[in-house]
């Protein structure tokens, strides 16, 4: 059984002005997400500057998402590190407060070797119940997680159930779906690149771990769920229709552009953690231009 289906956004962390969490405006982010059709809240993650965190804050941002949450749509917590240890401590702390599922990136900076990563994840499985989701980024890891890597950890690991896909390899993508098909248990794919989800669908997809979904999460929601009831060419249309504001969010490190257009919506302070700082004039202009297209208020 799926973790969730559709779109699940990669919250971003709202700081106040002085670097603090605010958590009111996480709140408000949440109920600004459900209100809106989003089916899951990714917590945590790379869109959360989860590797600014501290320790204590990671599990407290964890524990006000579950608190707020209330149970509405599924809460999935990032709690990947370098460190095979500080992950399995993350990962249990989460389980603990009552996540409904784990998202792990491959180890970043220390480049592990496929057996690596096949150990890492190994670990990490056996020393949870709740279901793991993959994040293979290697454009931010160094690292790519290869699908027969991914076939093994499926074979021996039950409770690795999914992947976040954000290799950009469609060919990559197709061999993890032939894997899929011939599993005899469930195992979903998700588009980690919001350029892609309808291209991920299209290989066996069932949804997207969404920047996008920040700032238009009912037409995130809409456009794989278009494709999963058979719309296929709204679904599609709808895609390329945000392609421009997908790029301008893109145009430098995430989460510096799409902190800015929830900014620009007076949704948060906008404020970021050292080492990203703030979106240039010149790229504000485009993400403006982008976000008024795509009927955005600011």
């Amino acid at each position: 059984m799926s973790i969730f289906k559709g779109s699940g956004v990669a919250l971003v962390t709202p700081f106040s002005k002085g670097g603090r969490v605010d958590y009111q405006k996480l709140r408000e982010l949440i109920d600004f997400q459900i209100e809106n059709k989003t089916d899951a809240i990714i917590i945590c993650g790379t869109t959360g500057e989860s590797a600014t965190l501290k320790e204590t804050e990671h599990t407290k941002v964890i524990q006000e998402c579950i608190s707020h949450v209330r149970g509405r749509i599924p809460v999935i917590a990032g709690t990947g590190s370098n460190s095979t240890q500080t992950a399995i401590e993350l990962s249990k702390e989460a389980e603990d407060i009552g996540v409904d599922g784990l998202l792990i990136v491959t180890p970043y900076y220390n480049k592990p070797n496929q057996d690596g990563l096949y150990e890492h994840y190994a670990a990490l499985a056996g020393s949870v119940d709740i279901p793991i989701i993959l994040y293979n980024v290697p454009g931010r890891t160094g690292v790519n997680i290869n699908p027969k890597t991914v076939k093994k950890l499926l074979e021996e690991n039950p409770n690795i159930v999914a992947i976040k896909e954000a290799s950009g390899n469609l060919e990559q993508i197709e061999a993890l779906k032939l894997i899929k098909e011939k599993l005899n248990r469930g195992f979903d794919i998700y588009s980690g690149n919001d350029d892609q989800t309808y291209d991920i669908l299209e290989l066996g997809g069932v949804g997207v771990i969404s920047v996008l979904a920040n700032i238009l999460p009912k037409e995130t929601h809409d456009m794989v769920y278009d494709y999963l009831n058979g719309l296929k060419q709204k679904s599609m249309k709808q895609q390329i229709k945000m392609l421009k504001l997908i790029k301008a969010l893109f145009q430098t490190t995430n989460p510096i552009p799409v902190k800015k257009a929830l900014e620009l919506m007076g949704k948060i302070d906008g404020t970021l953690r050292l080492p990203l700082t703030e979106l240039s004039e010149e790229q504000t202009k485009t993400l403006i231009k982008e976000m008024k297209n795509n009927g955005i208020a600011i």
